[in-house]
């Protein structure tokens, strides 16, 4: 890593950044600005037994056995091809985390992924607080919006504000989840004053995002029927929002 760093993005999961916002930290980096991509939930699994749904998961991704270890070696692919530097701290994915007593996890379904956060784990964002604090130097820091209410993109988006309180972060629309009817309206549904800022995106930049997203092949099948759904999917989503479009909390109303 650098001293100094001119954007960091957080990203909850190993292709989160790469999903949302591949276009514009390309175009940074071609502009010679340094960025760094920060994953949060990038740690290995514990070695106790993995709940079903981790293990479907783990089926569905055909990594064979170390399977983080392969994704984070797909988000080093992705992210070098861009031109941007990576930091992988070792907070394990929700599906992984668990109970210390009960040895139950505590996001066993799809259900539980997209609700509320455990309240066991109200220690993780002291944790992610501590983490903030080892960050180099930078000018601007961008937290997911947490599109889509995913347990680790809300616990992200809240470990960013705490740590910047009484400042804010630079939102960004989680991709894939910004596609869904309403998602971006409810996320940004508050008695805050939200201010979008849409960040154009050269052909180049899009293609560019795309093909970065080619990288995270264990994931494409979560979100895409093949590659090129993916590369539909983007260009029309890039087409109707005009590229793509992070967001700034102003004030209070």
């Amino acid at each position: 890593m650098r001293s100094r760093y001119d954007a960091i993005y957080l990203s909850p999961h190993l292709d989160d950044v790469v999903l949302s916002c591949g276009g514009q930290i390309y175009q940074k980096s071609r502009a010679g600005e340094q960025v760094l991509v920060v994953t949060v939930m990038a740690g290995d699994p514990p070695a106790s037994p993995l709940s079903n749904f981790a293990r479907g998961l783990h089926d569905r991704w055909q990594l064979g056995a170390e399977t983080v270890a392969s994704r984070r070696q797909e988000d080093i692919g992705a992210l070098t091809y861009l031109g941007v530097d990576y930091l992988h701290w070792p907070i394990p994915d929700c599906i992984y985390r668990i109970d210390p007593v009960s040895g139950e996890a505590y996001y066993a379904s799809e259900e539980a992924l997209f609700g509320d956060v455990n309240a066991n784990e109200a220690d993780i964002l002291n944790s992610l607080v501590q983490l903030l604090e080892t960050l180099p130097l930078h000018w601007r820091l961008f937290a997911p919006l947490a599109v889509g209410n995913h347990v680790d993109h809300q616990i992200t988006r809240k470990a960013a504000e705490r740590w910047l309180r009484p400042k804010k972060p630079i939102y960004y629309e989680d991709y894939p989840y910004a596609r869904q009817e309403n998602a971006v309206v409810i996320a940004t549904k508050s008695r805050a004053l939200w201010r979008p800022e849409i960040i154009p995106l050269t052909d180049e930049a899009l293609q560019a995002k795309i093909d970065a997203t080619f990288y995270y092949k264990s994931q494409i099948g979560t979100f895409f029927a093949d590659l090129e759904e993916l590369s539909s999917q983007m260009n029309g989503y890039c087409l109707r929002i005009g590229g793509e479009r992070t967001w700034h909390e102003d004030i209070a109303v």
